[in-house]
């Protein structure tokens, strides 16, 4: 699996990087998580706000952060 953070690194970001890594830690999955700070890249995806989940190149979400129970609703 892998999980693509977009954003330009502010704080909602890293606190979205931390619960997705938090997420992941509890479930026990094999996931790769990868920061997206290129807005030329987050642009591409459709993104207007951030920070947004990406797994397997699905867009989760955008514009809001998730709390790790939620994210790991999704990943289930």
């Amino acid at each position: 699996m892998v999980i693509k953070i977009l954003g330009s690194g502010c704080s909602k970001c890293a606190k979205l990087t931390e619960n997705t890594k938090e997420a992941v830690a509890n479930l026990g999955v094999d996931a790769e998580i990868i920061k997206v700070e290129d807005f030329k890249e987050i642009m591409k995806y459709g993104v207007m706000a951030t920070p947004a989940l990406v797994v397997d190149e699905k867009l989760m979400f955008y514009g809001k952060v998730m709390k790790t129970q939620e994210i790991m609703n999704l990943l289930k």
